[in-house]
């Protein structure tokens, strides 16, 4: 009776299981980049401003970028690298999924590693891998104002 009842139990799983796999192979797969996102933005755009000029950052579909967004608003002083770049740490890290872009474009604003935040004003080729966090919607000004040396950042909702 004993082996009956083990086997009508593997029998049943394995008709589980079964069920399981041909549901799973039936149902056509989410696309990656929805699946590693999570829950959509709730506003997709942020105020980045520098002294007195104002910039919107539309926010991108990443955890980092959720992330990010939820602790605004907060201020950086920001420092200058590379004559393309301004860049800050903040705490506590922010999620991770690194990229390799290609080319840095003008306006780019990015996680470098999991505590650094980077406002790009210039483009140019990069072989180092970002985590994207937002993009400027209109750059005119923006390496003008962002200017040498370091700067004040605010960062604050739309």
């Amino acid at each position: 009776m004993r082996i009956a009842t083990g086997r009508a139990r593997a029998f049943g799983l394995a008709c589980s299981l079964s069920a399981i796999v041909a549901c799973s192979a039936a149902t056509p797969a989410a696309p990656a980049r929805q699946q590693a996102a999570g829950a959509p933005l709730e506003n997709t755009r942020m105020q980045m401003t520098i002294g007195a000029h104002a910039f919107t950052v539309e926010l991108a579909d990443t955890a980092a970028a959720r992330a990010f967004a939820a602790r605004l608003p907060f201020t950086l002083d920001m420092a200058e690298l590379n004559g393309n770049e301004k860049h800050a740490d903040i705490h506590p890290a922010l999620p991770v999924d690194a990229q390799r872009p290609g080319t840095i474009r003008a306006g780019d604003v990015m996680l470098y590693g999991a505590n650094t935040i980077v406002v790009f004003y210039r483009t140019f080729p990069s072989s180092y891998r970002y985590t994207w966090l937002g993009r400027v919607q209109n750059i005119d000004g923006l390496a003008e104002v962002l200017g040498p040396g370091g700067v004040r950042v605010v960062f604050a909702r739309d």
